[in-house]
């Protein structure tokens, strides 16, 4: 008979932290005191703040959190997603890492392949123009040896919001 793998039960939130933590998921307070200010909204105190978000952070509920650049106010408007096709799964990781150093890349993800779609390493990459985008896949084919790609373009952003939990 087999085992089955035990899984963490989901935290169970009170109201006031279900509140800083709708508060803490929108955007920040543009602040000094960001905590404080998401602390007097939620009833809370700043420690309050700190230790939850600490505390998620520390048992692996949330990987990170951090402040999120919108990167066409930030004078970034044009990105492209890159599918590559890295045929070993040890290389893929190992060329993931390479890629994620690089600045322009917000987003790089392994992901499962199909027969129809051999590509398993994904970067979104970030610049100014065009040309940005395609100088930065053609830098990555120098510096990785990856060559087989897809430029998928961003034609229009329907949609770009962040989880909302509360």
């Amino acid at each position: 008979m087999s085992e089955k793998k035990k899984s963490n039960p989901a935290p169970v939130f009170t109201d006031t932290e279900k509140r800083i933590l709708a508060l803490a998921g929108a955007d920040l307070p543009d602040s000094p005191t960001p905590y404080a200010d998401i602390a007097a909204q939620a009833g809370a105190t700043e420690a309050e703040v700190i230790a939850l978000l600490s505390g998620l952070k520390q048992g692996g509920v949330i990987r990170r959190f951090g402040a999120t650049l919108r990167h066409q106010k930030a004078g970034y408007g044009h990105n492209a997603m890159v599918a590559w096709r890295v045929d070993d799964h040890e290389a893929a990781l190992r060329v993931g890492a390479k890629m994620a150093e690089r600045q322009e890349i917000s987003h790089c993800y392994i992901r499962r392949t199909y027969p129809q779609w051999r590509y398993n390493l994904y970067t979104m990459i970030h610049g100014k123009n065009p040309g940005d985008t395609a100088r930065v896949v053609q830098e990555l084919m120098r510096e990785t040896g990856v060559t087989d790609n897809q430029t998928l373009a961003s034609l229009r952003e329907l949609k770009k919001t962040s989880m909302r939990y509360f």
